[in-house]
Order: structure tokens, then C-alpha cells, then sequence
């Protein structure tokens, strides 16, 4: 992995920590705005990271299988890990979600 590459990474996940800790970064406003779509659109935008997430993953393990020069073992098993991290969440998102209706609908009313 070159030192740009590197330094880009490094940037990313430090604005990423950054977010998550609910800080704001210089310049950056943090929007607390709910999406115009509301949950449903949001869930499904999620859904489709997740695939692109995958998708991406799944192209460069092929290039790299194929032997392309441009694309390192280092870069696909990054890649994965993203993947797979994005796909464990949106499982314990649908599980939570699953057990709150399981909830609801168990409810005395």
C-alpha cells in the first residue's frame, strides 16, 4: 500500500472515530436531520451500502484472483472486512428490529 493510500486511510478512519464519537470536525457541521425518506428509506439505503460494500469486495477478490497488477492483497482484505462488518450490523439492526416488533406485538393492550 503506497503512503498516500495510507495517509487517505488514516484520514478516514480518524474523521470516522471522530463521528462516532459524536465531535464535530473542523469546518464540519453534524447534522441530527432525519432523511427525508424516513426509516423505510433509510433502512433501504443502508441495505444498498451494504451490497455496494460487497459488490466492491467481491470485484477486487476476482481482479486480484484474475492477477491484476493494480489491486493488492492488502486493498481486497480491507475491502472484505468492510463488507462483512457492514453486513454483521445491518443482521444485528434487522435482528433488534425483529425483536422490538416481537415486543410490540406481544404487548397487552
Amino acid at each position: 500500500m503506497s503512503s498516500p493510500a495510507i495517509q487517505s486511510a488514516l484520514a478516514q478512519m480518524q474523521t470516522l472515530a471522530t463521528q462516532a464519537g459524536g465531535q464535530a470536525t473542523k469546518g464540519q457541521l453534524v447534522s441530527t436531520q432525519v432523511g427525508q425518506g424516513g426509516f423505510a428509506g433509510e433502512l433501504q439505503a443502508s441495505i444498498q451500502r451494504i451490497n455496494r460494500l460487497q459488490h466492491t469486495a467481491s470485484t477486487k477478490a476476482m481482479a486480484f484472483q484474475a492477477g491484476d497488477p493494480n489491486v493488492e492483497l492488502n486493498d481486497v482484505m480491507v475491502d472484505m472486512q468492510k463488507a462483512s462488518v457492514a453486513f454483521q450490523m445491518g443482521l444485528q439492526v434487522r435482528n433488534r428490529l425483529v425483536s422490538a416488533y416481537r415486543d410490540v406485538m406481544n404487548m397487552q393492550v
